[in-house]
């Protein structure tokens, strides 16, 4: 691997792990998110700590800097390479500011979930999939009002969907690391996997203790 793209994939990875959640709540509540609710940095355990204005900021921002991670890296390719960067490529940025998310090294490598981060670059990289992905995380909420579910079903789904609506994501390599970020994003609902087959996970609009 060309020691350049090496480079790209490490500024996708510290774009990806800015902490939004951390430093939101740290800057307006003068407080430490991993030490309150369930000690997550992502929007729904800043939302349970009553402030969901910084949820909502933390969310939105956490979807643009995946997008970002993405378009940053496709531009880097373009400008090292002089050629339009390979979708292939593309997919492989997107893992890594998934990556730089989930493992921030700032936070000592304990991030958030990644699902809305997974979602900005989902949308980059395939956009139509990306919003049905999200379609079906919002019905499931609204239907069972359990984030956690819809997080997992819809990142479960997007790379069926890409596969079905994008025909250049067929290949086996790049089927093969959509679905490894979709697994990495469930992966890190093991907890609320847990607590969904034992009946005791948490509703939207309930508050965590």
């Amino acid at each position: 691997m060309n020691l350049s793209i090496l480079w790209i994939l490490a500024v996708a990875y510290l774009v990806g792990s800015f902490p939004t959640g951390f430093v939101l709540v740290r800057l307006f509540l003068k407080q430490d998110i991993r030490t309150l609710g369930s000690g997550n940095i992502g929007t729904t355990n800043v939302i349970r700590t009553g402030a969901k204005g910084l949820g909502a900021a933390t969310f939105v921002l956490d979807i643009l800097k995946g997008s970002v991670a993405v378009l940053l890296g496709d531009w880097l390719v373009s400008w090292s390479y002089g050629t339009c960067c390979n979708h292939r490529f593309s997919v492989l940025i997107a893992l890594f500011g998934v990556l730089g998310h989930v493992f921030p090294v700032w936070l000592k490598f304990k991030g958030g979930k990644g699902v809305a981060t997974g979602f900005g670059v989902f949308v980059v990289i395939c956009p139509w999939a990306a919003l049905a992905a999200f379609a079906i995380f919002a019905l499931s909420i609204l239907i069972t009002r359990y984030v956690s579910l819809g997080s997992i079903l819809g990142t479960g789904a997007f790379p069926f969907l890409a596969w079905w609506l994008a025909p250049r994501l067929r290949t086996p390599v790049d089927f093969g690391l959509l679905c490894a970020v979709a697994f990495i994003l469930i992966a890190k609902h093991h907890q609320n996997i847990a607590r969904l087959l034992s009946g005791t996970e948490s509703k939207l609009g309930s508050k965590k203790s």
